[in-house]
């Protein structure tokens, strides 16, 4: 899988270069190269252990990268907190979501941003604003909710994630990164959280989408950079490299082949 040139000449939102993450001996990432454009989707994949939960840490500003560089914008960075990664515009939507299933979605939705009304001792919470707010930004997902009140945990996995990459592009992201977001979900809300990602992708955010289903990635990815052993094998566009292609390389490759021989083409 070689490297492919870029479609687009337009500077990417965020570009890692050759980052290297160590921990003592051990090496976890060791010359991961990537980026992003506004308005792409760009599917980090690797099987189990390859990397990319360091990759995610070391992009969001949870880790400080061992080696490398990173550009925001065409200039270097150094993020010490997510906090930092944040404010830059990088946002990042884990499994765990970070959501209390008995709050409502809308106080899910504004948590720690919470907007009020009034002044001095009567200030409060101003529920009104927070509840349009909310019911617009997941109607423009694809979500009609019942009402604002309704609590979190009613809702399915995919909306969920709807709700939290919601939360994220409304409150400024302009790069969000998803680990593995389909991960634990059947097929309906899947496709949900596949229809989220290309809605934000033409608002013109920048998608990281990580995971280690090929097809899922297939659906809505502009290009593929595959990650084994703490490494980048290559980027590929769309239409330049087939399902098949991206299969064998998460797997393995000629180890897999190999393998598959050894047992009698069982794999």
């Amino acid at each position: 899988m070689g490297t492919t040139q870029q479609t687009s000449q337009a500077q990417p939102l965020v570009e890692m270069r050759d980052i290297e993450k160590h921990y003592g001996n051990i090496i976890a990432l060791a010359g991961v190269s990537f980026s992003v454009q506004s308005g792409e989707c760009h599917c980090l994949l690797g099987d189990n252990g390859a990397g990319k939960s360091t990759f995610i840490k070391t992009m969001s500003g949870v880790h400080a990268p061992s080696k490398g560089q990173m550009l925001v914008n065409g200039q270097p960075v150094t993020f010490d907190s997510p906090r930092a990664a944040m404010n830059a515009g990088i946002a990042t939507v884990f499994q765990d979501l970070a959501m209390i299933p008995l709050m409502s979605v809308t106080r899910n939705f504004w948590m720690g941003r919470e907007p009020t009304k009034g002044w001095g001792p009567f200030m409060r919470f101003d529920v009104q604003h927070a509840n349009d707010v909310t019911m617009a930004e997941m109607t423009k997902m694809g979500i009609r909710l019942r009402e604002p009140d309704q609590a979190v945990g009613t809702l399915s996995g995919g909306e969920r994630q709807t709700v939290a990459i919601a939360r994220a592009v409304y409150f400024g992201a302009k790069v969000l990164i998803l680990d593995e977001p389909t991960s634990a979900l059947g097929v309906r809300q899947t496709a949900n959280v596949l229809a989220t990602i290309d809605r934000v992708r033409k608002q013109g955010v920048g998608v990281v989408f990580i995971t280690h289903n090929v097809r899922h990635a297939m659906a809505v990815g502009d290009r593929f950079t595959v990650i084994n052993r703490g490494r980048t094998l290559g980027t590929a566009a769309r239409g330049h490299i087939r399902a098949e292609e991206l299969q064998d390389l998460m797997a393995g490759g000629q180890e897999l082949a190999t393998l598959e021989g050894s047992l009698g083409g069982t794999i």
